[in-house]
C-alpha cells in the first residue's frame, strides 16, 4: 500500500500482522491488536463468512452493520496514518467514508488474513471447472425473459424461444434490479420496486489488462494499491485533471514459471458512469471511434500513474486491453456497471 511517499505491507497472521505495521507505528501495536480482534470476532460472528451455524453472534454483527468503517476503526486506533493504511485495500469493497459499515471491511480484511494464497494457472481455472459443471447439470444457452407468477407465487420461467420451464423454486443470483424486471406480479409490490430502484450502487471501475513482454517484469505475488493523494478515502469522487486518484495493480499467476516473471497483470481505478453514459445505449464492440478514443486516453493516464511507483513499467508492456462500467453492465447486468452491486450503506440500515 503506497500512500503519501510511503510503502506499507500486510502480513498473514495475528502476531506477523501486528509485528509489520508495529515497525512503523511502535506506540501503535496494542491497538493494532485490538483492531485485529475486533475484525476476527465481527466476521467470526456472520456465519456466511466463517461457514458455520455455531457460535454466532447476530448482535454483534448487527452492531457493525450500523457502524461506518472509518468510525470504528478511528475508535480502535490513534494514529491517522495507520487508520489510513489499514483502509488502504478499499478498492476491493468499493468502500466509501461514513457510508460502508465496518463489518464488510472486517469480512474482505479476514478473508485475506486466512487466505491469500494465488491459484497456479490463474485463478478462472475455478470458472472454467464451475462452466463446465454447469454445462453438464444446468440448461444452458438461453436468456431467461420472464419469471412467471400465479395468484399466490412463482411457478416457472419463461425464455426468449417462448418456452416455459416450471419450477417449485426459483433463485436468481443477477442483480435485484434484473430480477424485478423479470418479474410483473402484484405479489411485489410497488414501495419494495421503488426501493430496490433507489438502492444506491457500488462506483463502476476501468481497467487495463496488461501483457508483459517475455521475461521483463518480476512476477508480484501480492496484490499493490497505489494513491497519488495522501487518503485512500474519496478516489471515486474525482475530475478529469485528478483522476486516477488511486489504483489496484496485481499480476496473473498463471504457471509455475511465473514465480519468476510475470506475463500478464491488470490496472484498476474506479470510474463514475457519468464518464460513460453518452455511449450507454451502445453495445460491446460497436460503441464508435470516439469511445476507442476516451479508453485510449484513460489507458495512458493510469498507465502514467502506475509509472510512478513502478518506473519504466510501460516499456515492458507488450500489448493491453481495456474496459469501462459498461463492459461491466453488459456482461454481468449490474447496475450502470457497478463493481460490486447495491453499495453497502449505514444510513440505509445497510
Amino acid at each position: 500500500i503506497a500512500i503519501g511517499g510511503e510503502l506499507f505491507r500486510y502480513a498473514n497472521g495475528r502476531e506477523p500482522f501486528i509485528e509489520q505495521l508495529a515497525d512503523r507505528f511502535p506506540r501503535q501495536k496494542d491497538n493494532l491488536g485490538r483492531y485485529w480482534d475486533a475484525v476476527q470476532r465481527v466476521a467470526g460472528a456472520s456465519s456466511l463468512s466463517s461457514m458455520t451455524h455455531t457460535d454466532s453472534n447476530a448482535i454483534l454483527n448487527s452492531e457493525y452493520q450500523l457502524r461506518s468503517t472509518n468510525s470504528v476503526i478511528d475508535e480502535l486506533v490513534s494514529d491517522p496514518l495507520l487508520a489510513k493504511v489499514l483502509v488502504g485495500n478499499l478498492p476491493l469493497y468499493a468502500a466509501e467514508r461514513d457510508k460502508t459499515p465496518f463489518a464488510t471491511h472486517a469480512f474482505v480484511m479476514d478473508f485475506y488474513n486466512q487466505s491469500a494464497f494465488r491459484i497456479v494457472g490463474g485463478s478462472d481455472a475455478i470458472a472454467r471447472s464451475l462452466v463446465r459443471t454447469i454445462i453438464d447439470c444446468v440448461l444452458t444457452g438461453q436468456r431467461a425473459v420472464k419469471i412467471v407468477c400465479d395468484e399466490n407465487h412463482a411457478t416457472g420461467v419463461e425464455t426468449a424461444t417462448e418456452q416455459f420451464f416450471p419450477a417449485d423454486y426459483i433463485i436468481s443470483d443477477a442483480h435485484p434490479m434484473r430480477t424485478l424486471e423479470l418479474t410483473d406480479s402484484h405479489l411485489i409490490r410497488p414501495a419494495f420496486r421503488q426501493r430496490i430502484n433507489a438502492m444506491a450502487q457500488t462506483v463502476g471501475v476501468f481497467s487495463v489488462y496488461l501483457e508483459f513482454q517475455e521475461n521483463t517484469v518480476p512476477y508480484m505475488n501480492h496484490n499493490f494499491y497505489g494513491y497519488n493523494t495522501e487518503t485512500p478515502w474519496g478516489c471515486e469522487h474525482y475530475d478529469e485533471h485528478s483522476w486516477p486518484k488511486g489504483y489496484l495493480y496485481m499480476h496473473f499467476c498463471e504457471g509455475e514459471e511465473t514465480a519468476k516473471y510475470a506475463r500478464t497483470g491488470v490496472v484498476l481505478s474506479y470510474m463514475q458512469w457519468s464518464d460513460v453514459v453518452r455511449w450507454a445505449d451502445t453495445t460491446v464492440g460497436h460503441r464508435g471511434a470516439d469511445y476507442e478514443a476516451f479508453k485510449e486516453r484513460k489507458a495512458r493516464q493510469l498507465l502514467a500513474s502506475l509509472e510512478r511507483h513502478f518506473p519504466g513499467i510501460g516499456s515492458h508492456v507488450k500489448r493491453y486491453y481495456t474496459s469501462t462500467p459498461l463492459t461491466y453492465r453488459d456482461y454481468t447486468g449490474t447496475e450502470r456497471g457497478g463493481m460490486y452491486g447495491c453499495a453497502k450503506d449505514i444510513g440505509m440500515g445497510a
